[in-house]
């Protein structure tokens, strides 16, 4: 059974920074990544990373936010610096594997002053 548990979420004000992250478990993902869903919009990528450490990121998220893996542990990170307003949202993780999509339960990131 694939489970994938969150952590790192909160409060924080404009400037700030966040570690997201996210156990996978069950499965062998050879893509994991972080997606969002702000407020009264559709879910986005947010950025992505292989078991072999290519990354993808949104443009929006370019320079301030850093995904990391440790496939020793099935586990991702996302550090989130210099976070803005429109930042604001749900974060999801999501895993990868030959056998199908798998999202967590996601995890609320709020930022405001």
């Amino acid at each position: 059974q694939v489970q994938l548990v969150e952590s790192g979420g909160g409060l924080v004000q404009p400037g700030g920074s966040l570690r997201l992250s996210c156990a996978a478990s069950g499965s062998s993902f050879y893509v994991m990544g972080w997606y969002r869903q702000p407020p009264g919009k559709q879910r986005e990528l947010v950025a992505t990373i292989t078991s072999g450490g290519s990354t993808n990121y949104a443009d929006s998220v370019k320079g301030r936010f850093t995904i990391s893996r440790d496939n020793t542990k099935n586990t991702v990170f996302l550090q989130m610096n210099d976070l803005k307003l429109e930042d604001t949202a749900v974060y999801y993780c999501n895993a990868k594997s030959r056998t199908g999509n798998y999202w967590g339960q996601g995890t609320r990131v709020t930022v405001s002053s």
